[in-house]
């Protein structure tokens, strides 16, 4: 094994995995009744719990990993998007939450039913189905290579498919059965269970410095001859490229946007929302989560700061340099893992692996639920109601269930293809599949503007816009212009501004149907037959 488990790290395993067992009995012992207490929890999950259940969602072993290299090589000002966060969260409860219960919906999708018809419905669902088999089949491929370093000391392709399987199958038979109440209430036991994990690595950390805490601020203050702050929250310079993406500008646009996609379009957020007993509540929640995040991602980029601390300033370490060679079975790795494979104390190594566990099913919990909710009610159903099949609501509940086991499949079929794309081609698809709902966002975005702001869009104009917003997305991708566009011409554009561009693009398409006239055709049609 890389990483050497004592008798206090296989003491933390086992209470996990009693956790894991007992809660997992706990919450599916109530079998759902119906398709609406199924997908929706019967409308009556607490307003606090579902606030934290957003926020262990919006996290994800990436973050677990990721939040501490972003304070290991940049700053804080990730933590200064909640702004936007905020912004959105207020636009999305003033004009689409009270919209979902409204209508009584199970999915974000059918409210495009009500306004356009049932094909923007079942587009609009397609195209988030695609974004999130990608989205978090990588975000598991990333917990199933953290997993796989930890437990088998290696990254060969039997240890990664062997971790991907384990996680997706642990996930799946912790929550197929109570529907999204499990998932919520488990989403609250592995969020405790991550965040313990990020404030004990602090802990050690802090303690293993030999400094107090005035030299450590001093020394983030000014990391280098002549380098800024580690310190700094806010950017206030116009960069729109890549290394730009968390300043001022793109914070009060595309960030506003990205999350306004995320709470009030992505089926993965919105359901949580939608448990609530009311569209007061519902908000409440959301605002709420959003604050929730901001503690919770500060944890991590201040395991990064540390890390900071731990290796490049040997000044405080009482000259300790310490050698730092970031690569694990010939593969470059983050500095969070480094640690965690080479210094963390015992314990504390166990409580992290148990940490990055629990976001792995968190998010993949999550996604299960959600995903099935998108294939059973705006998929399948109108299927059968399309061929005049009448099943009763038990039915659902079971194909449901059934869906969770597909939607499970893929994602773990992606995980491994991530792998072995990594492994045998230099496109950087691990990149791709982690942005990938931005390529959904910028269509579903330009849409829902349309059918919220405007009388106009059509099924036809809403498919168009769907994909105009994937390919105009696609097209700002640095490999796609390797293959376009000769080298004086390419272009380094963010990913916030690459989601202003798609969605403005996918409104103008959407608003040049007409669907008034498609209607009458309709009206004809029908009348015709």
């Amino acid at each position: 094994m890389g990483a050497q488990y004592s008798g206090l790290d296989w003491a933390v395993f086992a209470g996990y995995g009693l956790i894991i067992a007992f809660s997992g009995w706990l919450f599916n012992r109530q079998k759902s009744a119906n398709s609406a207490d199924y997908f929706l929890g019967g409308n009556q999950m607490p307003t606090w719990i579902v606030a934290i259940s957003v926020l262990a969602t919006s996290q994800s072993a990436a973050t677990f990993i990721g939040g501490p290299d972003q304070g290991y090589q940049g700053d804080l000002s990730y933590l200064a998007t909640n702004i936007g966060a905020f912004i959105a969260a207020m636009c999305v409860a003033i004009f689409l939450i009270p919209k979902f219960y409204q209508y009584k919906v199970y999915t974000v999708y059918e409210l495009l039913e009500k306004r356009i018809g049932p094909k923007a419905k079942r587009q609009a669902g397609l195209m988030y189905l695609f974004g999130r088999v990608f989205a978090s089949g990588a975000r598991l491929y990333m917990a199933a290579i953290a997993v796989s370093m930890i437990l088998f000391g290696d990254i060969h392709a039997s240890s990664v498919i062997s971790s991907a399987i384990i996680l997706t199958v642990v996930g799946l038979l912790y929550t197929v059965f109570g529907g999204i109440r499990t998932v919520i209430y488990s989403d609250v036991i592995q969020c405790a269970i991550y965040v313990s994990a990020a404030i004990f690595v602090i802990y050690f950390l802090y303690i293993a410095i030999p400094a107090d805490f005035s030299q450590i601020v001093s020394a983030l203050q000014h990391p280098a001859p002549g380098a800024p702050s580690k310190l700094a929250l806010f950017k206030f310079d116009w960069d729109f490229s890549s290394a730009g993406v968390f300043n001022m500008a793109s914070v009060l646009t595309g960030f506003v946007l990205l999350n306004i996609a995320a709470f009030g379009l992505d089926q993965d957020m919105t359901q949580r929302i939608l448990t609530c007993k009311s569209a007061k509540e519902g908000s409440k929640a959301m605002l709420f989560s959003v604050a929730l995040v901001i503690p919770v991602m500060f944890l991590f980029i201040v395991i990064g700061l540390l890390l900071f601390i731990f290796y490049q300033r040997p000044d405080l370490m009482m000259g300790s340099d310490l050698a730092v060679n970031q690569e694990f079975d010939g593969e470059k790795i983050t500095i969070f893992m480094y640690y965690v494979l080479h210094e963390i104390p015992s314990g504390v190594r166990g409580l992290v692996t148990i940490g990055i566990i629990a976001a792995a099913l968190s998010t993949l919990n999550s996604g299960l639920n959600s995903m099935s909710s998108v294939l059973i009610q705006d998929i399948y159903q109108p299927l059968m109601l399309r061929r005049n099949k009448k099943l009763d609501d038990r039915h659902y509940v079971k194909a449901g269930q059934v869906g969770m086991a597909v939607v499970s499949a893929a994602l773990c079929s992606m995980a491994i293809l991530c792998f072995y794309w990594q492994q045998y081609t230099e496109m950087p698809l691990l990149k791709f599949a982690l942005s990938v709902m931005v390529f959904s966002y910028s269509g579903l975005l330009g849409v829902y503007f349309t059918a919220l702001f405007s009388k106009r869009g059509s099924e036809r104009s809403v498919l168009a816009a769907l994909i105009v917003g994937f390919l105009i997305t696609l097209a700002f991708q640095p490999y796609v212009m390797d293959l376009l566009l000769p080298t004086e011409l390419q272009f380094n554009l963010g990913f916030t501004w690459q989601l202003c561009i798609g969605t403005l693009i996918s409104f103008i398409v959407c608003m040049l149907g007409n669907n008034k006239e498609e209607s009458m055709r309709n009206c004809f049609a029908h009348g015709a037959k």
